[in-house]
C-alpha cells in the first residue's frame, strides 16, 4: 500500500497507539486518524491497581501520551470521546458519533485497524450493579474506587476473582489497611497456572491476613441498612464488605466487528491471520479483542496482555505500509507480584496441554534453586517447573514462584521457546553471573541439566501425584534430623552418606523411589543404586515438591541449604 493512504485506527492504549506511532515512523505521507471513545488515548492500565493503593501517587503518571503530544510529535489526529458506531466495508467508510455533541459524521479509510480492547466481565447475578461494586479497567474506574474508599472509610473489601487484577487489587487494598477477602470459583488463585505451583501464593496471601474462599462463586449481592454489601455465595455462605472489586476476567470487545460481518473465532475474539489482517483485506485488528495462535501448541486462544498488543500494533502498521511482517503467536508470558512473592510463567501449563490433548508426548521436572549464590547474604529459594517434549527435548513451558529473579529465569526460558530451543540448550546457556544476582550454575542451567539427564536416561523420574497409587519402596536419603521434621508416610530413611554401606537393607525385587529435600541428593542416590542394578526412580523436586502438591510451600525446610 502506498504510504500516502489514509489509516484510521479505532482504539488507543497499547495496540492502537503503537500502531499509530509506528505507521508515522514508517511514513510521513500517511494520514493517520486515531478514534478513541474514552477520555484518554494512551494510559498504563497495568498500573491502575497501584494507583488505587497509592503506590503510584499521581493520576497523570498513568498517562503515557496525550492528544497534544500525538499531534505535535507524530502529526497524528486523535479524537477522544468519539465512537465508531458502524463500518461501511463496501465504501470503506466509518460512521463516528461525538459523545458530548452527539454529532455524527463519516470518514473514509484506505486501511482500518480495530483496537477496541476488552471489557470486564460482570457475573450475571442479582445486585451486581449496586453502588460500591466496581470493575478496574480504566482511570475513571480507579477514581470511583478511590472516592468510595474515602467516602465510606472502608475497612472490608471482597475481591471476586483471583487472576492478575484480583491479586494486584488485593495487595494494594491490603496495603491501605483494608481487610481483604478473595472469592474464586476455581480451587486456586491464578487459575491459568498449575495448582501445585500456586500453593506458596495461598500461603503468602494468608500470611498477610487475606481470607480465601476457593471453589466457591458469588450468587448475588444485597445492600444492608448500614450501607455495606452482603455477598451471597453459591455454597450458601454469606460475607459482608464495604467494597467489592469484580475481577473475574475480560471479554473481547467485538460488537463492531460482528456487526460489520468480520470473522469471529471460537473463543469470541476477532479472527486474524499472522499479518493481523481480518477476513476483510482492508481491515486489521490487534490487542485484547483478537484471537491469536499459541506459539507452542498452534491452538487459537485469547491472550489479553500488553506486550503482545504492542507488538501486534507494530506489525499491523508494517504490513499496511508494505513491509513483510508476521506475528509469531503468543506464549502468554507473564509475571505478577503478590506481596513478597513473584509468580511468572511462559508457555502452556500442564493442564492446558492436557486439555489440548498434547500431554502424552510431554514430561516435566521440578527444582528449587536459590535466586542467587547461597554464600551471598539474602539468598531465597524459588520453585521452578519445566515442561518439555519427550521426543526431542523442545521446551514447552515453565512456571516459577519465589522472590527476586523469578521473572528473569522465565524471561530466559521464554526466549528459548521463541527459538524452538531444547532443554539441551538450557543446559549450555551462558548467563551473567555475580553472587548477588545468580549462581555459576544458574537455575535455568539446572533446569536444563535435570531435564537433559531424564532424556539421556541418566535418571528416571517419578512424579509426586503418582505416589498414592504406587507400591514402590520410598527411600528418604536426607539426614535423620531432617527426616524427623517431616517425611513421606512409610518412607525409610537411609542418609546418602550411608547408602553404600547399607545398600543390603534395600529390596532388590521392588521399584525404589528416592527423595531428599529438593532432588539433588536423591539424584546422586539414584545413580548409585541404578549402577548397582536396583530398579530406581527419583521423585522430581524432592520433599519440597511433595509439600507443594499438598498445599504448602515447605517454609520450615526452605532455609536449609541442599547438601553437596
Amino acid at each position: 500500500m502506498k504510504s500516502g493512504k489514509r489509516i484510521i485506527i479505532i482504539g488507543g492504549v497499547a495496540g492502537g497507539a503503537s500502531c499509530a506511532t509506528r505507521a508515522r515512523r514508517l511514513s510521513e505521507e500517511a494520514e493517520i486518524l486515531l478514534i478513541e471513545k474514552g477520555p484518554y488515548v494512551s494510559f498504563a492500565n497495568c498500573g491502575l491497581p497501584y494507583y488505587v493503593g497509592n503506590v503510584i501517587k499521581r493520576e497523570d503518571a498513568l498517562l503515557v501520551a496525550t492528544p497534544a503530544l500525538f499531534k505535535k510529535r507524530f502529526n497524528i489526529d486523535v479524537r477522544l470521546k468519539s465512537e465508531v458506531i458502524s463500518i461501511d466495508r463496501e465504501n470503506s467508510e466509518v460512521e463516528i458519533v461525538e459523545a458530548e455533541t452527539q454529532r455524527r459524521y463519516r470518514e473514509k479509510y484506505d486501511a482500518l485497524v480495530l483496537s477496541p480492547g476488552a471489557s470486564p466481565i460482570k457475573p450475571p447475578v442479582a445486585g451486581v450493579d449496586l453502588p460500591g461494586i466496581f470493575t478496574v479497567r480504566n482511570i475513571p474506574d480507579t477514581r470511583q474506587v478511590k472516592g468510595w474508599l474515602e467516602k465510606l472509610n472502608a475497612g472490608r473489601a471482597m475481591v471476586v476473582g483471583g487472576g492478575f487484577i484480583g491479586l494486584e487489587m488485593t495487595e494494594n487494598l491490603a496495603g491501605l489497611g483494608i481487610e481483604v477477602s478473595i472469592a474464586e470459583m476455581q480451587q486456586q488463585v491464578m487459575p491459568l497456572m498449575d495448582a501445585e505451583m500456586i500453593s506458596p501464593v495461598h500461603d503468602e496471601l494468608r500470611r498477610h491476613n487475606v481470607s480465601l474462599h476457593l471453589g466457591d462463586a458469588v450468587s448475588g449481592f444485597d445492600r444492608l441498612p448500614d450501607g455495606s454489601i452482603s455477598i451471597q455465595m453459591r455454597s450458601g455462605a454469606k460475607r459482608t464488605a464495604d467494597l467489592v472489586i469484580l475481577a473475574v476476567g475480560v471479554r473481547p470487545e467485538t460488537k463492531l466487528a460482528r456487526e460489520s460481518g468480520l470473522d469471529i473465532g471460537e473463543f469470541g475474539g476477532i479472527r486474524v491471520n499472522d499479518r493481523m489482517m481480518t477476513s476483510d483485506p482492508k481491515i486489521w485488528a490487534v490487542g485484547d479483542a483478537v484471537e491469536v495462535q499459541d506459539f507452542v501448541t498452534g491452538k487459537w486462544s485469547l491472550m489479553p496482555l500488553a506486550g503482545p498488543a504492542n507488538r501486534q500494533g507494530r506489525i499491523a502498521a508494517d504490513v499496511i505500509l508494505g513491509r513483510d511482517r508476521t506475528f509469531r503467536g503468543g506464549q502468554g508470558t507473564m509475571v505478577c507480584g503478590v506481596f513478597d512473592l513473584r509468580i511468572a510463567s511462559t508457555g502452556p501449563s500442564e493442564k492446558a496441554l492436557k486439555r489440548a490433548g498434547l500431554w502424552e508426548n510431554c514430561d516435566k521436572i521440578y527444582l528449587h534453586p536459590s535466586n542467587h549464590a547461597t554464600y551471598y547474604p539474602g539468598a531465597k529459594p524459588m520453585s521452578l517447573k519445566l515442561i518439555f517434549s519427550k521426543s526431542d527435548g523442545r521446551i514447552m513451558g515453565a512456571q516459577a514462584v519465589g522472590h527476586d529473579g523469578v521473572e528473569k529465569r522465565i524471561d530466559v526460558i521464554s526466549m528459548a521457546i521463541q527459538k524452538n530451543a531444547t532443554v539441551f540448550d538450557l543446559e549450555e546457556a551462558e548467563l551473567s553471573y555475580a553472587p548477588q544476582f545468580g549462581s555459576a550454575r544458574d537455575a535455568v542451567n539446572m533446569a536444563g541439566m535435570i531435564a537433559a539427564n531424564v532424556l539421556r536416561g541418566d535418571v528416571r523420574v517419578a512424579q509426586w501425584e503418582e505416589l498414592e497409587n504406587s507400591e514402590a519402596f520410598i527411600l528418604d536419603v536426607r539426614n535423620p534430623s531432617e527426616f524427623q521434621k517431616g517425611h513421606v508416610e512409610n518412607a525409610v530413611n537411609v542418609p546418602l552418606n550411608d547408602l553404600r554401606s547399607r545398600m543390603e537393607e534395600l529390596p532388590e525385587d521392588r521399584e525404589i523411589w528416592t527423595y531428599c529435600l529438593v532432588g539433588q541428593r536423591s539424584y546422586y542416590a539414584s545413580r548409585v543404586l541404578s549402577q548397582n542394578r536396583y530398579d530406581v526412580k527419583n521423585l522430581s523436586g524432592g520433599y519440597k515438591t511433595h509439600l507443594l502438591w499438598n498445599g504448602g510451600n515447605g517454609s520450615e525446610e526452605s532455609k536449609k541449604a541442599e547438601q553437596k
